[in-house]
């Protein structure tokens, strides 16, 4: 608890999601005050005239919505699988490898074929 004093916000737990040219981060992290919060980061490689750079958009999640927050993004998963796109077998996006489902802290990329 000592050592959170001296930081804002201490990360906790990191994954990244590859999914083409984006880029996930789930990040937990933790306040002064010990309490978490999870952020997510959609990150894109933009180019521009004297190279690149990085576009983030980044949402903070507290703990207290986690349950709110799922509920809403299943009902709505579950609507695009269900009403708007019932031809589409998304079984095939929603397999994770075995050495996926094992690994804690790396990379995860999804592939969209």
């Amino acid at each position: 608890m000592e050592e959170n004093k001296d930081r804002e916000h201490v990360e906790i737990f990191s994954k990244r999601v590859k999914a083409g040219k984006r880029t996930y981060f789930f990040d937990i992290k933790s306040t002064r005050s010990n309490d978490y919060y999870l952020t997510i980061t959609e990150s894109k490689k933009r180019f521009k005239d004297d190279g690149f750079f990085y576009e983030k958009h980044k949402i903070f999640l507290y703990k207290e919505d986690f349950g709110k927050f799922l509920a809403a993004l299943q009902e709505t998963v579950d609507h695009v699988k269900n009403e708007l796109l019932p031809e589409v077998d998304f079984d095939k996006f929603d397999q994770v490898s075995e050495e996926e489902r094992n690994t804690d802290h790396e990379d995860t990329e999804l592939k969209w074929e």
